[in-house]
This record gives C-alpha cells, structure tokens and sequence, in this order.
C-alpha cells in the first residue's frame, strides 16, 4: 500500500511540471496534428533556442503548454503551405537546412573551453609577452599624393588652418580622412616606420614636417600620448576566449573550404540576380 501512494505521488509530480509520466526519449509523442506527431524532442530544441528572459518566472506547466501549442498551431498551418510548395519554398529551406547544419558544426567547434595553452598563446600574441608600460599615440594625419601638396598643407596649418577641416578636404586616407584625419590611439608598430619614427619625435600639437612612405606624403598632427602597461592574462580571459574560439571557428571555415572541391559556373551574369520571377516558375 505504502509502495503505491509513493508511486502515484511521484507520477502526479511529473505530471505537474508538465511533463508525461511515460516520456522516455527525443522521440516520444507528445501531440499529433493530423497524424504529424510532434515530439518531446522537438520541444526541448524549441526550449533551448528561446530567449531566458521570455520564460522568466513562468513555471515550467506553463512553458509547456505555450510551446506547445505554438507548435500545433505552427504545424498546423505547415501541412497546408506543404501542399503547394513552390520554386522559392524549396530553395529556402535547403538554405536554412545548409545554414542550420553549418551552425551546428561549427558550434561544436567553438563550444570546447580554450586550455591554459591557448590562453597563453594567444596572450602573447596580442601583448607580444610584454609586461612593461608602453607608449601610446594618438594622432592625426593628411595624406596627399605629392611632397608639394604637403608642403603647402603643413604651411597652411602652421599659419593657423584648421587642420581637421583641411583633412576631411584633402586627406586622400578613406579611413580617417572624413574623420578630420584622426588614427586614433596606436603603437608605434603598428605604423610604417618613417610615420611611427616621424609622430615620435613629436609633442603634443605640433605639426610635422611632410613625411613619405609607400602609401604618399603625411602630414601628421600629435594629438596626445600616454603610457599603457598591458593587462595581465586574467583581466582580458574572456576576450581571449572569445578571440580563440572566432580563430577557431575561422580556421574550421578555412579547413573545409580547402579540402572542398569546388567548382564554380563561369559565364553567368552578376545580372542575373535580379532575375525574381526565376523563383516563381
């Protein structure tokens, strides 16, 4: 007797949170619509691809009952779509089924935690193992085709013109040209070596002389400097992770790609996208 009340109390818990007593796998029923079974599988991806914070504070009946029902009304109107699917509805989903599957895979690749290793490396690679303050600059520029054109830029700002002004007219730099010519803040490596040699020499607001590298002549204004000291690896571990797994995820691409035979149409028109009705045949 003792055993039976146990039993039927812990069946009626089960069914209270919304959950058949019987369910024993992904592949278990839990509706049919018009003989399409929809099962507790599905509902638990379904589950796993909401936002938390929809379901926050419903208990877990009520989160059945809503996906549920979702999924009947879903299927429901699925079986009439499948009737009459056209051009368009097949390519659709063999690019979501592509774009799910390439996730997925790609999902696994990024969802393993980097190791103590990993970290190390990539720690280095971005702070090159420095643990000393480096100096950093910010700064602006002016770049121009010619030695003349800078010589007279250098002047022009030396006797008073506005030098961002003049930047977003003349700079021929499309990155920081509409942006009155401003870098931003850098290290000295990360610039060719006659402009980093050039903005070292600086103080701050001063105006260089023209400088040339491969990419034209620079005028180049010191907006301001600082010494930075490089976080240590613990203070900057989620973005390395991060950095890690985008690397990671990056070079799956790559692998795949490369050991992919490919092989593409040539001829065809970039027109030819445009071309709608192709879809509705």
């Amino acid at each position: 007797m003792l055993k039976t009340l146990l039993a039927a109390t812990a069946l009626a818990a089960v069914s209270m949170a919304g959950l058949p007593a019987f369910a024993q796998d992904a592949d278990t029923v839990v509706a049919t619509v018009n003989g399409e079974t929809i099962t507790l599988g599905q509902l638990i991806a379904m589950r796993q691809g909401l936002d938390e914070q929809a379901t926050q504070g419903l208990p877990d009946a009520a989160v059945w009952d809503l996906m549920l029902d979702q999924m009947i009304r879903q299927t429901a109107v699925a079986q009439v779509a499948s009737k009459d699917i056209s051009k368009r509805d097949q390519i659709g989903l063999e690019i979501e089924r592509r774009a799910y599957l390439a996730g997925s895979a790609l999902e696994k690749v990024a969802g393993a935690e980097p190791t103590d290793a990993e970290l190390k490396t990539a720690y280095d690679q971005i702070f090159g193992g420095e643990t000393e303050p480096k100096v950093e600059f910010n700064a602006a520029h002016i770049l121009v085709k010619t030695k003349e054109e800078a010589e007279a830029i250098a002047k022009q700002v030396k006797e008073g013109g506005d030098f961002g002004a003049i930047a977003a007219e003349k700079s021929t730099d499309p990155g920081s040209g509409p942006n009155k010519g401003d870098l931003g803040w850098f290290q000295p490596e990360q610039m060719v070596q006659p402009f980093a040699d050039a903005v070292k020499t600086l103080k701050k607001d001063e105006i260089s002389e023209p400088v040339e590298t491969q990419f034209g002549w620079h005028v180049i204004k010191l907006i301001d400097q600082r010494e930075v000291t490089p976080p240590k690896l613990e203070e900057v571990r989620e973005q390395l992770v991060i950095q890690i797994r985008r690397d990671k995820v990056q070079a799956e691409i790559e692998k795949r790609v490369t050991e992919a035979k490919v092989e593409k149409t040539e001829g065809l028109s970039p027109e030819l996208l445009g071309k709608t009705e192709l879809l509705e045949e």
